[in-house]
C-alpha cells in the first residue's frame, strides 16, 4: 500500500484546475469542460465518460510491470471471457445464483482438501473479498472461541492477546486494534528473521487467544515456521495445560506449499492449526478481490458467529465483514481449479519460481547486493545493498531509477529489531515471464550503471523516500 500524505494529496489538489479538457473529437456541445470535484448538473454521452476515464488512467502504471503487488495482475482470455458473463452476480444471493453459491461450496471442500482437512465434505469456510476480511474472520473466531472457553470455567475475558512476529502483515495490526485484542510481537532478528518459537513461548499465556505464523511473509517472502511452533505448543500445554490454537495466514503460501513444497508440513496435517486463509486474488491466480477462510473442522467455528437471514429468499447462513460482494471471482477460482488441476497450478507456479530464482542469481552475481530471500519459499526475493558499496546512492535511488523504465519495484526498511536495513522486493507472478524477466534484468543494470556513474551523492526527501510499504 503506497503511503498516503495529507500534505502532498492537498498540493495535488491546488496544482490541479477545477475542471477537465475533453478533445473535441469526443464532446459535444455543453461536454468541453467538465469540473472534477463536483457532479455536473446534466450528463454526458458515454463515449465522452469513457474517454475521460480512460485519458486519466494512461498515467498509471502497468499492472504488468508492478512487481510490488502480489495481487494477480493477468488471465487468459477464457477467462476474461467469463469474468465479462458474471460480473452482475452478488455472491450474498444465494437463493437468486444458487449455482454460483454451490461452486463457492466445492471451492471450499477443494482447498480442505488441499489442506488436508480431516473432513474436507463436513468443516466450514467461506469466500471473502480479500485475505484481510479472511483474516479478521480468522481472528474473530480464534477470539470468540477463547471468550467461549473462559466464560465455561468462569474466567474473565477482559485482556484477550494474540501473537504474531513484527513481519506480519498490518491487517493482524488492524484486528488487534478493531477488536480489542492486545497484540504480542515477537520481534525479527538477522538469526531469525521470522517467528521464532521460543519468541512464541516467551510471550503466551492463559489469555493469548492463537497464534499466527505466515505461510510467505509480505517483507521477504519467507515461511515461518508452522511446525515448529505447532510442536513448542504442544510441550507448553503439557506444562500448563493450556490449548493454545494456530491460525495460519497463508495469504500468498496457501496456493503455493501444496504444488511446490508437497511434504512441507503447515496445514490441517497438525491438529493445532485451526484455520488458515489464503488469497485467490494472489496465487490463486484470479484478479481481485477473492480471498477464502477454511477452519480444520465444523466445531472449530463458533455457531455464535453465523447469522441467518431470510429477507434474500430462503434461510441463509451467512458470516463475513461484507454482505453484498462479486461472486464473480470465485466463479474464476472454479475455472483454475478446472482449467489447471494439481498439475497446471504445479507448472505455473514452478514457472514462477524459475524466474524468481533466476533473478536472485543473477542480482546476486552483480555484486552490490546480498540476497535476503531467493524465491525458495514463494516466488519473491528480496536483497539489501551491501554495506560500504557506495555513498552515492541507496535502493531508494534505484527503485525510483527503475520506475523511468516503468518498473515499480518497492524499496522499503524491515520491520523491528531491523528497522535499520533497508531492502528491495520482486514479486514474481503469472504472467511475468521469462523474456519480461530478462528485460527487467537488462533494465535493472542500466540502472545501477547509471548511479554508480553519479559524481557525488543524490540528495534526498527523506520524509518521502518510503514510498511504498506493501
Amino acid at each position: 500500500m503506497q503511503q498516503w500524505h495529507p500534505r502532498r494529496e492537498q498540493i495535488t489538489q491546488r496544482m490541479l484546475p477545477p475542471e477537465f479538457s475533453v478533445n473535441p473529437l469526443f464532446s459535444r456541445k455543453g461536454e468541453e469542460a467538465v469540473p472534477r470535484f463536483r457532479m455536473r448538473e446534466q450528463g454526458m454521452l458515454p463515449e465522452t465518460a469513457f474517454q475521460i476515464v480512460h485519458d486519466e488512467i494512461a498515467l498509471d502504471g502497468n499492472a504488468r510491470l508492478n512487481l510490488a503487488t502480489f495481487v494477480t495482475t493477468w488471465m487468459e482470455p477464457f477467462a476474461d471471457r467469463l469474468y465479462a458473463k458474471s460480473v452482475e452476480k452478488n455472491m450474498i444471493d444465494k437463493d437468486e445464483y444458487p449455482q454460483t453459491a454451490a461452486i463457492e461450496e466445492r471451492c471450499v471442500r477443494i482447498l480442505a482438501d488441499l489442506w488436508h482437512s480431516p473432513s474436507p465434505q463436513n468443516t466450514v469456510g467461506v469466500s471473502t473479498t480479500g485475505s484481510s476480511e479472511a483474516c479478521m474472520l480468522g481472528g474473530l473466531a480464534l477470539k470468540r472461541r477463547w471468550q467461549n472457553a473462559r466464560k465455561r470455567q468462569g474466567k474473565p475475558i477482559d485482556r484477550p492477546n494474540i501473537v504474531f512476529s513484527s513481519a506480519v502483515q498490518v491487517v493482524w495490526e488492524k484486528f488487534a486494534n478493531y477488536w480489542d485484542v492486545e497484540p504480542r510481537f515477537v520481534n525479527i532478528t538477522p538469526d531469525h528473521p521470522y517467528l521464532d518459537p521460543d519468541g512464541v513461548l516467551a510471550v503466551v499465556d492463559e489469555n493469548t487467544i492463537g497464534v499466527v505464523p505466515v505461510l510467505g511473509v509480505t517483507y521477504t517472502g519467507l515461511y515461518e515456521p508452522v511446525a515448529a511452533i505447532a510442536r513448542a505448543l504442544d510441550e507448553f500445554q503439557a506444562r500448563t495445560d493450556l490449548d493454545i490454537p494456530i491460525h495460519v495466514d497463508a495469504a500468498s503460501g496457501g496456493f503455493i506449499a501444496p504444488f511446490l513444497q508437497p511434504d512441507l508440513v503447515w496445514d490441517f496435517q497438525l491438529t493445532r492449526v485451526k484455520s488458515i486463509n489464503v488469497s485467490g486474488h494472489k496465487y490463486g491466480l484470479v484478479y481481485p478481490g477473492l480471498g477464502w477462510v477454511i477452519w480444520r473442522e465444523a466445531e472449530d467455528l463458533p455457531e455464535d458467529l453465523i447469522f441467518r437471514v431470510s429477507y434474500l429468499g430462503g434461510n441463509m447462513p451467512t458470516f463475513a465483514l461484507n454482505f453484498s460482494r462479486p461472486g464473480a471471482q470465485v466463479l474464476l477460482q472454479y475455472y483454475n481449479y478446472l482449467r489447471l488441476g494439481k498439475e497446471g497450478y504445479y507448472e505455473v507456479q514452478k514457472a514462477s519460481q524459475a524466474v524468481a530464482q533466476f533473478l536472485s542469481k543473477a542480482i546476486h552475481d552483480m555484486g552490490p547486493f546480498e540476497l535476503f530471500t531467493d524465491g525458495t519459499d514463494i516466488p519473491v526475493l528480496s536483497w539489501r545493498l551491501k554495506e560500504g558499496y557506495t555513498s552515492n546512492w541507496n535502493l531508494y535511488d534505484l527503485s525510483r531509477q527503475l520506475r523511468t523504465f516503468g518498473w515499480q519495484v518497492p524499496a522499503y526498511p524491515l520491520p523491528p529489531d531491523l528497522e535499520d536495513v533497508t531492502i528491495m522486493r520482486v514479486v514474481v507472478r503469472n504472467g511475468f515471464s521469462m523474456d519480461l524477466a530478462h528485460l527487467f534484468l537488462m533494465n535493472f543494470t542500466q540502472a545501477v550503471s547509471f548511479l554508480d556513474s553519479l559524481d557525488g551523492p543524490i540528495p534526498h526527501d527523506t520524509k518521502y523516500d518510503n514510498g511504498y510499504h506493501h
